[in-house]
């Protein structure tokens, strides 16, 4: 433990009585992380200012904040793009690796971080399910970044170790090997917690109570692009229950949100999910704290009008933790304030109630 944190520790515990914190606060000035509170990090985002400053390093649990006693599609998720792409991820086929990186925690460390839901993109490789990137469409051993099991048994750990959580997958999926998903899904130990597609709402009607999900210990939501497998496999195809933007550099175009391909029009109210993709064509790291700052807000915003008033179930980025300020964590924030009580942030909501304390 740094000696900042130490004197930050010593100090605040003196001014307990007085509920007065000693350590930096949001965008103050700071050195390493123990010196901001608790909720921030310290990080230095050249297009929003000088210097190294606290931000934020997670989102409100709405849960834990309000309640869980809405339907799933009632609350807003932080989703981390291509979740396995990781920078400085050793090779795992012997090969250096050539590809982009979107992420820099592990999985653990996005689920700890208040990441709920993680686009991963599956490919039959060496025998075997694997996360990868794709060259000529397929993956190969520079562009392979783990074997899928290994990400499934970190999501089995925080699923097990957090009994009220529940978790997302998102999956491009290139796997063709019959009920090769459902293999390494069972490997991992992670169909007790699977949340079966007859209990998926149609037609636009709302999902079940989380507070229900939890009980029936169905936390785990998988959506495949491969439109077959929901009726092989029991593993919801995606754009049957939501729709999403455009992504890439399409995306983030300013005043702009339309449907990507394969979902239909987001103001589709047929499908009760909304996922919004705020990330470029070709990741950089030194621009996304630019990115997932005021610019995202913004585009929440737009297609919030396009999605027909509806606010986003899923907001997904790179470089989740990189930001200005309050960055995605604040976004989420945003949507949640919105969609459990009208307020542009959800803690300002009132506790158990649809109203605002303002």
């Amino acid at each position: 433990m740094g000696f900042g944190k130490v004197l930050c520790l010593v100090v605040l515990s003196l001014s307990l009585s007085l509920n007065i914190s000693t350590c930096s606060k949001l965008l103050e000035n700071c050195s390493e992380d123990s010196d901001c509170d608790a909720g921030l990090y310290c990080f230095s985002c050249p297009q929003g200012f000088i210097g190294k400053k606290c931000v934020r390093s997670s989102p409100t649990n709405p849960f834990k904040l309000l309640n869980n006693s809405l339907p799933f599609n009632k609350y807003a998720f932080l989703t981390s793009h291509n979740a396995f792409a990781i920078d400085k991820e050793p090779s795992r086929t012997g090969v250096p690796r050539v590809t982009t990186t979107n992420q820099e925690d592990t999985i653990t460390q996005q689920l700890h971080n208040g990441v709920r839901a993680l686009m991963l993109d599956t490919y039959d490789f060496d025998g075997a399910v694997w996360l990868c990137h794709s060259f000529g469409g397929k993956c190969r051993d520079f562009t392979a970044f783990e074997p899928a099991i290994d990400t499934l048994k970190e999501i089995e750990a925080f699923l097990s170790s957090n009994p009220s959580e529940i978790v997302t997958l998102i999956l491009e999926d290139y796997v063709t090997t019959p009920k090769g998903l459902t293999k390494v899904f069972t490997d991992a130990g992670l169909m007790k917690y699977w949340f079966p597609v007859a209990k998926m709402p149609q037609n636009g009607q709302d999902w079940p109570l989380v507070s229900d999900i939890v009980a029936q210990n169905h936390r785990l939501i998988v959506f495949t692009s491969i439109k077959s497998k929901q009726q092989s496999e029991g593993i919801a195809y995606q754009w049957n229950f939501m729709v999403e933007n455009k992504y890439g550099d399409d995306g983030m175009k300013k005043g702009s949100c339309s449907n990507r391909g394969e979902s239909s029009a987001l103001n589709d109210k047929s499908k009760s999910l909304v996922l919004v993709n705020y990330f470029r064509s070709v990741s950089v790291k030194l621009l996304a704290c630019g990115q997932n700052s005021q610019n995202l807000i913004d585009m929440l915003q737009t297609c919030y009008g396009a999605a027909g008033n509806r606010w986003a179930n899923f907001v997904t980025v790179d470089y989740y933790k990189r930001s200005e300020g309050g960055g995605a964590f604040q976004a989420v924030d945003r949507l949640n304030g919105e969609l459990l009580c009208g307020c542009n942030d959800v803690q300002v909501c009132k506790h158990g109630s649809s109203t605002c304390t303002r």
